[in-house]
């Protein structure tokens, strides 16, 4: 199925695709000072870059979004009609990416949270258990849906 806007109007859409401090990064990063938690944001020097990082801790938080990391099962994901094949690779590469990250991280001795963008939404209180978690010896923890 070709696609229902040109190629200008689609790079332009795209081009307006926020990587950092979208709204549900910045949900959970309020969220996280006023309960009065430090942290760096992005840290070039990990892999992934982690949307925030407690080095206090020794713990990481990715912020994903639905759409773009895929989350099975949620509300917010529906894989696009137009270039099937495409997006599917873009898609499944992405959740690859995420779990070799993850798995790099983990490995070199951080804990590591995934905060789906859907718990954003709404209702917040899915989002306290990040900070027992925080506080825990916890390897993993994901919030989503």
């Amino acid at each position: 199925m070709p696609d229902i806007v040109d190629r200008a109007t689609r790079s332009r859409m795209m081009s307006n695709v926020r990587v950092t401090d979208t709204e549900p990064e910045l949900v959970v990063r309020r969220f996280l000072h006023r309960r009065g938690f430090r942290y760096r944001l992005n840290a070039p020097d990990l892999p992934g870059r982690p949307d925030v990082v407690l080095p206090k801790h020794r713990a990481v938080i990715f912020v994903n979004g639905c759409f773009w990391h895929a989350h099975e099962g949620c509300a917010l994901f529906q894989a696009p009609k137009t270039r099937p094949d495409f997006w599917n690779n873009k898609l499944m590469s992405n959740r690859e990416r995420d779990t070799r990250n993850r798995n790099d991280l983990l490995s070199q001795g951080w804990r590591v949270a995934t905060v789906w963008e859907c718990a954003t939404r709404d209702d917040l209180s899915r989002l306290a258990r990040l900070v027992g978690w925080i506080r825990s010896d916890q390897a993993s923890l994901d919030i989503g849906s």
